[in-house]
């Protein structure tokens, strides 16, 4: 493989996991949570600030989320990020507020819910995703009172997270939904037929591959009959009309492929749209080489563009 030379000695100490992370989702979900132990933090930190609470869910229940807002703020409506974990369907930062999240909210100066949407296997689709388009349409309602910006809010989420964004633009749209300004697809899976080249070259049981994203989507996905397009988003065929997007791909990611691939068509439909690729590097790097200039630079690179794209508008136009 041709690995990243920054990360080369992490993935040489890393040892296999395991092809099937449902069949025990206990203990994936409790490898998850140690693997992320050093970058949680609960409650206020000085730069963010967190509220607990719940939204009606789609089904009668309550959907957990966490509202973030940046410590000294200016007056006036912030911007609003709908940030969606990941961790293939049927995991994640459950204890609190993703790192990713908390990045979101200093980084971007923006309001941020954080959401936890219930999970495979006990939950399939639709239901994580209903809960997530319930908490959307909850945020742009009660924008005013949560102190955002209804014109400025965006969606994003890694892997899962990005699935779950890409879905929520296309179901705002189909269904008169709120207006989404931005959608931030990090490392997303996309499309579960899996029949990339990259999906078919990537089998390092180190990290996540070919094996281990097909499971996810066997336990994620009713059995029988179509895949609607907002379980699998690369299945929608008309992707016009979208909000403009940023996707970051991985090239050690199974997901690459079909993540560039999604971008291109965003591009095609005439959708604004950035891409990152990051040689050598596998899906969700950042956490397993925190510490990595490579980790750092691309964080900095697509909270960049988020920021930029939920920044305020010019007060006049540019052609003046």
């Amino acid at each position: 493989m041709n690995v990243h030379p920054e990360l080369a000695g992490v993935l040489a100490g890393m040892a296999p996991r395991t092809d099937d992370p449902i069949a025990d989702i206990e203990a994936t979900r409790a490898g998850f949570k140690a693997l992320m132990a050093p970058r949680m933090r609960l409650g206020d930190d000085g730069a963010v600030r967190v509220e607990e609470t719940t939204v009606p869910g789609p089904d009668g229940n309550a959907v957990p989320v966490q509202i973030l807002r940046p410590a000294g703020a200016a007056p006036g409506p912030l911007p609003a990020v709908l940030y969606i974990h990941g961790g293939g369907f049927s995991y994640g930062e459950l204890d609190g507020p993703s790192p990713m999240a908390r990045d979101v909210c200093a980084e971007t100066g923006s309001l941020v819910v954080n959401v936890h949407y219930r999970l495979v296997p006990e939950h399939p689709f639709p239901a994580g995703f209903e809960d997530c388009y319930a908490v959307l349409c909850w945020l742009s309602a009660n924008a005013a009172a949560l102190g955002a910006d209804p014109a400025r809010i965006a969606v994003a989420g890694a892997s899962a997270g990005g699935c779950l964004s890409a879905a929520l633009c296309l179901a705002a749209r189909d269904r008169g939904g709120p207006a989404v300004a931005f959608q931030t697809l990090l490392i997303p899976c996309l499309d579960d037929r899996l029949a990339t080249p990259s999906a078919r070259r990537v089998t390092d049981p180190r990290f996540t591959n070919y094996a281990k994203v097909r499971a996810m989507w066997d336990a994620y996905l009713p059995s029988g009959g179509a895949v609607s397009p907002y379980a699998a988003p690369a299945r929608a065929d008309d992707l016009s009309g979208l909000p403009p997007a940023y996707v970051l791909t991985c090239g050690l990611d199974p997901l690459r492929d079909e993540g560039l691939d999604y971008a291109r068509r965003l591009s095609e439909a005439g959708v604004p749209v950035e891409t990152k690729d990051v040689p050598g590097a596998w899906h969700l790097f950042e956490a397993f080489a925190p510490d990595s200039d490579l980790a750092r630079r691309t964080t900095r690179h697509w909270l960049t563009a988020l920021r930029t794209a939920l920044a305020a508008p010019l007060a006049t136009p540019l052609a003046s």
